[in-house]
């Protein structure tokens, strides 16, 4: 049989539950400060439908379908069919779309430190604030294809070629069609298969 040792017991001194209970509420406070800094380091993406294939990069040009909400739901953006050079978007919408795929749709949050910061956005026309600063945005975004933009410079010099081809009869100068006016640049091809506008 073993013998059991008592300790007696101490009384807490007078104080020292406040100092105790001050401190488990610091460690909270700190912890949920950590928690809330940590989620907000990157963007958010949840994959609503999967897509298939390779993911675009910086220098990629997309065709997407999205529409832009504020945190609060406010709708403050809405796009179909259009073609965005991922180098000339916000950090945090290029570091999205890199993880997304050809057919999928996506959700993406982005906090405001990837999106416009302390910059606030307004309408052109009416001056109104569209986004406020430091807003956090959550995109729902189809992404129909994407194209590298070699592959779009080759596609145009294509276009232009079949456009001289077919323009010696009646087109103007340089086998634009007549009424074109020169140095339009050309519209992002349609993907086979996508839907037309």
């Amino acid at each position: 049989m073993s013998e059991i040792t008592r300790v007696p017991l101490q009384p807490v001194a007078k104080g020292s539950l406040t100092k105790i209970w001050l401190g488990v509420i610091a460690a909270v406070l700190v912890g949920s400060g950590v928690a809330y800094a940590t989620r907000y380091e990157g963007v958010s993406i949840e994959t609503v439908t999967p897509g298939t294939g390779a993911s675009p990069t910086k220098s990629d040009v997309a065709l997407i379908n999205y529409v832009g909400r504020l945190a609060n739901g406010k709708e403050f953006d809405r796009g179909e069919r259009a073609v965005l050079p991922l180098e000339t978007v916000i950090p945090g919408f290029a570091e999205g779309l890199g993880k997304m795929q050809k057919g999928g749709k996506y959700v993406l949050e982005i906090p405001s430190d990837k999106a416009y910061g302390a910059v606030e956005k307004r309408n052109p026309q009416t001056g109104e604030v569209v986004i406020p600063a430091n807003s956090d945005l959550v995109f729902e975004i189809e992404l129909i294809d994407y194209k590298s933009a070699a592959e779009l410079e080759q596609q145009r010099a294509m276009m232009e070629q079949m456009q001289k081809m077919q323009g010696g009869a009646g087109g103007a100068p340089g086998g634009m069609p007549q009424g074109m006016p020169q140095g339009v640049p050309m519209p992002m091809p349609v993907p086979e298969g996508a839907p037309q506008p």
